[in-house]
């Protein structure tokens, strides 16, 4: 039990964590809550959250496949090395250049606000390695053994996650949009931290198994 506990809180925050920096997903959920109420606004995180939970269960699929070989294993593990490290640089990037830009709200689209947040959510397939990238970890770390209470706590911590930023950026964006680039900046630059402890984490794992 103790195991599923720490699954769940470490795979909510990396959903959290992720979704959190202003962005085209969380931002047309703020736009969505404005323009069309916020009913509409937490429609829109729905459709994103169900994309995100799909997602996250191609990464369970996909990791779980590979497991199962420790040659493939260790791959992966390079594998998400290398997307940790790049994840790394582009959110420090991102958060030095947030200095000078705005977060502009994305064109609002004639469709329903549930099949517009789960198209959007479709095309950011960073998702898909991240979260395998993920999964390999907590494996390797002890925390997922690949049952299903394992992974059904992965996919519903990812969504959770997920549809809690989608909910705060609904509700709360008017009251904080005056601090939007300030915030946009600090949670990028977190988000560059978490992924270059996950890449030490990771490259400690790899060097271990050498």
């Amino acid at each position: 039990m103790q195991q599923l506990g720490i699954l769940f809180l470490f795979t909510f925050g990396a959903a959290f964590l992720a979704t959190l920096p202003p962005g085209l997903l969380n931002m047309n959920a703020a736009k969505t809550s404005v323009e069309k109420g916020k009913s509409n606004g937490i429609i829109f995180g729905l459709g994103v959250t169900l994309t995100v939970m799909l997602q996250a269960y191609l990464a369970v699929r996909i990791a779980k496949y590979l497991s199962r070989n420790d040659d493939v294993i260790e791959i992966l593990m390079q594998v998400a090395l290398v997307v940790f490290g790049i994840l790394a640089i582009y959110f420090f990037v991102k958060g030095k250049k947030q200095h000078n830009q705005e977060t502009p709200f994305k064109p609002s689209k004639k469709r329903s606000s549930f099949t517009k947040g789960a198209l959007l959510a479709s095309i950011n397939l960073l998702s898909i390695p991240y979260y395998s990238g993920m999964n390999t970890l907590f494996h390797k770390q002890g925390f997922m053994n690949y049952k299903l209470i394992d992974e059904v706590i992965f996919i519903l911590a990812a969504g959770i996650g997920t549809f809690l930023v989608m909910y705060l950026y609904a509700f709360y964006f008017n009251k904080m949009e005056h601090k939007t680039k300030s915030f946009s900046k600090k949670s990028n630059f977190i988000l560059s931290g978490l992924m270059v402890l996950l890449f030490l984490i990771t490259a400690v794992r790899l060097f271990n198994q050498g």
